[in-house]
């Protein structure tokens, strides 16, 4: 099924339906209403390559570090009810968070001719983003770092780490241990978000002249529970734990419940993201909201604006993080 035979269908000239399937000017709505009805009853559909050969596909590409991590569903909600109204696709690829997949992914993206891309917490190097920002339209998510190619939206993960520090230290721990994602290129430490949630959190106990204690995984469920398990194996066992994404905050409370301690009773547990299965009435984890939904409305509207315009300046945005207390978190005994 071809344009010509849509508009031999419709009883209008290919270059009118071409204009309807464009959404180009000159179309009546009479005429509109003639090619759409043919393309229903026909069932035609554009050919995606044929479009990409003529300067766009009206794809783009999202890179997730980990398809398991709750929060990531959050940005892309916000991504897809962006780009509803408009002609374009949002097609997913997983990178594993790991720096060879990454580029494999990327560059099979860009080989397929997609218009624009967002990559969440991306672990390449910087040399290798600027590359592909001036190969194709970019967002970056989630890292904290600047670039004259690219556009940037990011949490404000100091602040946030802030706020559990002082929530869990107004109620009157002094024992704040925190799992961090351990950042192994020294080159990108002070980018990720995980390392900066982490950084924030020694300034913070410091400003309440209180000592870290920070135990390095992974932000995953099993390195949440590893994690846990390390810190419970210490002489001295910390009143509350911070994990540094809910997902961690999951494998926590496996540890914690086959140790046979409770939550808040026996040791309080916040974690960040404020990701749906936080606000659970079985879990009601404490957690810090950095406004996932919004994150993704942000990307998609620079990365919009970025394909209409490569010229203009990059934009970095950046949210500020809100604490919701719930169930997990008390006063110490």
């Amino acid at each position: 099924m071809t344009i010509v035979d849509v508009a031999r269908h419709a009883g209008v000239s290919t270059t009118a339906a071409s204009k309807v399937l464009r959404n180009a000017y000159g179309a009546s709505p009479a005429m509109r209403e003639k090619v759409q009805r043919a393309i229903e009853e026909l069932g035609y559909r554009p050919y995606a390559a044929a479009r990409g050969l003529r300067g766009q596909t009206y794809t783009i590409g999202v890179m997730l570090p980990d398809i398991r991590n709750p929060f990531f569903p959050e940005i892309l909600d916000g991504l897809t009810d962006t780009l509803r109204d408009t002609d374009y696709h949002v097609l997913l690829g997983p990178s594993c968070d790991n720096e060879k997949d990454e580029g494999k992914l990327t560059d099979a993206m860009v080989d397929r001719g997609m218009d624009g891309l967002v990559l969440i917490a991306p672990v390449m190097s910087q040399v290798r983003l600027e590359r592909l920002a001036n190969t194709v339209p970019t967002v970056v998510v989630g890292r904290h770092t600047r670039s004259a190619c690219y556009d940037t939206v990011t949490d404000d993960d100091t602040t946030g780490a802030a706020l559990v520090v002082d929530h869990l230290a107004d109620l009157g721990h002094r024992h704040i241990a925190h799992i961090e994602h351990h950042e192994t290129d020294p080159a990108r430490l002070a980018e990720m978000p995980n390392a900066v949630r982490a950084d924030g959190y020694r300034k913070a106990m410091q400003a309440r002249g209180l000592p870290p204690d920070i135990v390095s995984t992974t932000y995953t469920q099993e390195g949440g529970y590893l994690g846990t398990r390390q810190i419970l194996a210490r002489p001295n066992r910390p009143t509350a734990i911070f994990a540094g994404a809910d997902i961690v905050a999951m494998g926590a409370l496996t540890a914690l419940s086959e140790a046979g301690l409770s939550v808040p009773g026996d040791i309080s547990l916040a974690g960040y993201d404020n990701t749906s299965f936080a606000a659970l009435g079985p879990i009601s984890l404490t957690s810090v909201d950095q406004a996932g939904h919004h994150i993704g409305t942000a990307a998609a509207r620079l990365l919009l604006e970025r394909i209409a315009d490569r010229s203009r300046p990059t934009a970095q945005i950046k949210l500020s993080p809100t604490l919701v207390p719930r169930r997990t978190t008390a006063s110490p005994r």
